[in-house]
């Protein structure tokens, strides 16, 4: 019903956001919301998806239409709910989740809360086959840290990606910045990952 929401984003916490649209406040239940964080008070666009049964309605949210997308193919597999859907979005990125289904890798999908042998087993039957566009990766975009890094910088650049990783960013998400933050002279942690955000945005 909503594919987003674009409006100002007014406050958030550890569950869910809330962007005011002409003066209309949207409660937006997201994973790991304080990525938003450097936009706070500003324009927002956020990928929606309307939760609806007898006895409530949800609204979620995703800063990424791939993370809705993966959100929405979780919720079609026995056994997984809005809940455990939106805790496995908010640990791994699309393509992981896609490697890890296609090969059948239970130890990878077990590893989120609230998911037995069982569960990801029925997620790979059920999904096997319906992910695998996420399984393209960008290679000549994702470099090798050493590659870009001197030895000098090499300690505050990681220090700053497990940084963002700790801010609740994706590993997608860091890979595709991580060419640009490795090309900067930056030499500090804290500016690493003051910058890393700003290409975040």
């Amino acid at each position: 019903m909503y594919a987003y929401i674009e409006g100002e984003l007014k406050d958030l916490n550890e569950d869910y956001i809330i962007i005011d649209v002409f003066g209309i406040g949207y409660e937006v239940w997201c994973p790991n919301p304080y990525r938003f964080q450097s936009q706070l008070n500003q324009k927002t666009k956020v990928y929606t998806y309307l939760y609806v049964r007898e006895d409530s309605q949800m609204l979620y949210g995703f800063k990424q239409a791939e993370e809705k997308d993966l959100f929405k193919k979780l919720l079609n597999v026995s056994g997984i709910g809005p809940k455990n859907a939106l805790s496995i979005v908010s640990q791994t990125s699309a393509h992981d989740f896609a490697v890890a289904v296609e090969q059948e890798n239970d130890a990878y999908l077990t590893k989120f809360p609230g998911v037995g042998k069982k569960t990801a087993r029925q997620m790979i039957l059920d999904l096997k086959g319906k992910v695998d566009e996420w399984m393209q990766v960008q290679t000549d975009d994702i470099l090798t840290i050493e590659s870009e890094v001197s030895t000098t910088d090499q300690k505050a650049f990681e220090e700053a990606i497990q940084a963002l990783q700790t801010l609740g960013y994706t590993k997608k998400e860091i890979d595709q910045i991580s060419p640009k933050l490795k090309a900067e002279t930056l030499s500090s942690t804290d500016d690493l990952v003051k910058h890393g955000l700003k290409l975040l945005m």
